[in-house]
């Protein structure tokens, strides 16, 4: 099944390396954005199942980035690419409400199983919620 992935990236060039590894590898549908402040905006029109984001950007970090999101969307995943990579910066992107984080350089196979284990977790969440909201409806 097609998602819709969202990539945020100050570079350019990581953007159409990304969007050029997902087409390929995934029938995924991608948008990408060099501006951390249009993602908001984006998230709120949407339909988004994955939000790809550096981590160093500048208006906006990545940690910020998230935090924004999940005000939006909290149940969202969100994937952390970032080529300065620390424990604490992983540690505050997972406190932010990161579903993982990779540094870069990165294989392409490991942002395909990942974006692939994130879509999944996504869908059991959704799932799941479904089945609590049934499983309280007033029955009949």
């Amino acid at each position: 099944m097609a998602a819709n992935i969202l990539i945020v990236d100050d570079e350019l060039d990581m953007l159409d390396l990304l969007e050029m590894i997902i087409r390929e590898k995934t029938p995924h549908r991608v948008t990408t954005t060099n501006n951390p402040l249009e993602v908001p905006q984006l998230l709120k029109e949407g339909g988004f199942n994955l939000l790809i984001t550096d981590l160093r950007m500048p208006a906006l970090s990545g940690a910020d980035l998230i935090r924004e999101a999940k005000k939006i969307d909290p149940d969202l995943p969100v994937i952390v690419i970032t080529a300065y990579g620390s424990s604490q910066s992983a540690e505050e992107s997972i406190a932010a409400g990161a579903y993982d984080y990779i540094t870069k350089p990165f294989r392409r196979d490991q942002i395909i199983i990942t974006i692939n284990r994130a879509l999944e977790w996504e869908a059991l969440r959704k799932e799941l919620k479904a089945l609590r909201a049934k499983a309280q409806a007033p029955q009949e």
